[in-house]
């Protein structure tokens, strides 16, 4: 099996058409799951540091967007390996089989980069070998990237890439630098206050804290293939997994993720609205309260609720053995999506799913795993389903969604680790969206 490294401009082996520290006391989430293929030869460990300058950069008030919505079609799939500063070493392993495993379920269906420290690329390439078989996977669909990274979330650390809304220019490529900051927790990050569960978190030096904070703009930066990519800067600061679209003019976003001094505090609600449908070409928002500090990310979006298509969502229902504040959050979002209609005026065809029985992953002392299914991943002619190993809800949440989406391969893929780092599948991919060709 033979997986193309590719350095950071990726100009040189063309892309086949193609952590946050985990959970800590008071913090958790996301992103995790994925690696590529990989033949340990030519691997160059010293690659240059320097960025390709090929991207061009629009200022903070030019420009209109569409987000697409994600069963548009893929270029690639971006993943991240976990690095060493990301997660405590008791879950470390495991994390990378996850990783490792995404990587090659993705690859069955469209091209995977996977980005990784250089020092843990052996590691990575030997773990994603592994995995080929196992999720039948597309060897010449992965390529490695050696990267200064650590978190493995890139929905929440990575470029959005989305397309201009004049239609001269569809042909060009240009992605969104949310400018990252740890989940508008940076300050937390820095310090030693970690989860009182026995384990070694690290904590991330601030030269770490800013290769996080850079990821998304060195990413945008170095993805000359198959054409550059022009760098988009937002005024607010968000994270990927605090978006859902649908790709027809509706966003759905909790207030708490957004509208949050801990991100945003010289912005109003309006100047935040504003940016929103300039960036993602949205008509209408419908904002959710969310809960500020239940969990890292502040509740994202993309942990409660999904688009299967515009009109219709999958909803996550909690286990009852859950803390009730998680209860209350998947009351309000059901009752105000019944009560509303999206941006063309339908009303929400709402279908719940349950979560599995928490225990099934494990159990924290500080959190809750993250246990959901509607954090799933669209592929090109496919969808990558988590598995928690609650074998009645497992096959019940296959089933739904094979209902749900017919024309669509279900990818089951079994996650050990995720969840006890926060997130799960829909957390650590981030599409690359194709555009059109002239």
């Amino acid at each position: 099996m033979i997986l193309s490294v590719i350095r950071p401009t990726l100009t040189a082996s063309p892309i086949n058409t193609a952590s946050i520290p985990s959970r800590q006391m008071h913090q958790v989430k996301k992103q995790f799951v994925q690696s590529t293929q990989v033949s340990t030869t030519n691997v160059n460990m010293n690659f240059s540091r320097t960025m390709s300058k090929a991207a061009s950069t629009v200022g903070q008030s030019a420009g209109r967007y569409i987000y697409p919505a994600e069963t548009s079609r893929h270029l690639a799939t971006i993943l991240g390996f976990p690095s060493r500063y990301s997660i405590a070493s008791a879950y470390y392993d495991s994390a990378c089989t996850d990783i490792a495993n995404l990587a090659s379920a993705i690859s069955a269906f469209e091209p995977v980069r996977l980005y990784s420290r250089p020092e843990d690329l052996p590691k990575a390439q030997s773990m994603v070998n592994q995995a080929i078989p196992k999720y039948t996977g597309n060897a010449s669909n992965i390529s490695f990237i050696p990267f200064p990274t650590n978190h493995l979330w890139v929905r929440d650390t990575g470029p959005v890439y989305v397309l201009p809304a004049d239609g001269d220019t569809r042909s060009r490529r240009f992605a969104i630098n949310f400018r990252f900051r740890e989940w508008g927790k940076r300050e937390e990050m820095g310090s030693a206050d970690r989860a009182a569960d026995g384990l070694d978190w690290s904590t991330m030096t601030t030269e770490q804290l800013d290769e996080n904070a850079s990821f998304a703009r060195r990413v945008i930066e170095s993805d000359t293939s198959p054409s550059p990519v022009t760098l988009v800067e937002s005024r607010i600061c968000l994270e990927g997994g605090a978006l859902v679209v649908d790709g027809d003019g509706t966003l759905l976003a909790t207030e708490s993720s957004i509208i949050n001094d801990n991100r945003n505090s010289r912005l109003s609600r309006s100047e935040i609205e504003t940016e929103l449908r300039r960036l993602l070409g949205v008509d209408k928002i419908i904002w959710f309260p969310g809960r500020k500090g239940l969990d890292i990310t502040d509740v994202h979006a993309d942990a409660e609720v999904n688009f299967i298509r515009p009109g219709v969502v999958v909803l996550s229902r909690p286990h009852a053995s859950v803390p009730r504040p998680w209860l209350e959050v998947y009351e309000e979002i059901r009752e105000i999506l019944s009560r509303s209609v999206d941006a063309k005026g339908r009303p929400f065809e709402i279908h719940t799913v349950d979560e599995p029985e928490p225990s099934f992953v494990g159990e924290l002392s500080y959190d809750e795993p993250a246990t959901n299914y509607v954090n799933f991943y669209f592929v090109n002619g496919g969808l990558i389903l988590p598995q928690f190993g609650d074998e009645v809800r497992d096959r019940e949440a296959v089933e739904t969604f094979q209902k749900l989406c017919p024309g669509r391969v279900i990818r089951p893929v079994y996650v050990h680790t995720l969840p006890l780092a926060g997130g799960v599948i829909h957390c650590a991919t981030q599409p690359v969206i194709a555009v059109e060709e002239d």
